[in-house]
């Protein structure tokens, strides 16, 4: 698995979307953009495609697309249109995307030439009032967690797999 960070300007985000689909159809790599301020952390993406390929394996994905299922998996939701709030938007943001299996060299050099991507570091920079609300993360939860606002987010990832 390959994680990319880069500044993104998307100009329109169904054009975005489709580049993005056919770079990995091109290349056979499953390839998911997340907007950076929602992602904790690296362990917050391998937890969310570790459970997915393993709910793939077992027949129990939610979603028909693997990319999909990362994308469930990683916001803690089983509502495609919920999970995409933490997905890349219009306008310029800082993003993560993860890059899984076929030629992950091919479509992270895709990506970079095709697609209005500047590499810089976002990965862990995330927004904390952000992620605490997209998460329902109260101050009591916080604090039970002793501020360990990854380690919440990577509970809420895995509570998935329970919340059938």
């Amino acid at each position: 698995m390959k994680v990319l960070e880069a500044e993104a300007t998307v100009a329109d985000l169904d054009e975005f979307i489709a580049t993005v689909g056919d770079i990995s159809d091109e290349t056979g790599a499953t390839i998911q953009a997340f907007d950076a301020r929602f992602v904790v952390g690296r362990d917050h993406l391998e937890r969310a495609v570790e459970l997915a390929d393993r709910a793939i394996a077992r027949g129990n994905e939610i979603a028909r697309d693997r990319a999909v299922e990362f994308i469930l998996y990683a916001s803690g939701r089983r509502q495609i249109n919920r999970a995409f709030e933490m997905g890349v938007t219009e306008g310029t943001l800082p993003v993560v995307i993860v890059v899984d299996d076929g030629d992950e060299s091919a479509a992270e050099t895709a990506l970079f030439e095709r697609l209005d991507l500047e590499t810089a570091e976002t990965l862990g920079d995330y927004d904390e009032s952000l992620v605490r609300d997209f998460y329902e993360i109260g101050d009591a939860e916080l604090a039970a967690a002793d501020g360990d606002l990854s380690a919440l987010v990577n509970e809420r990832v895995a509570l998935l797999t329970v919340d059938r």
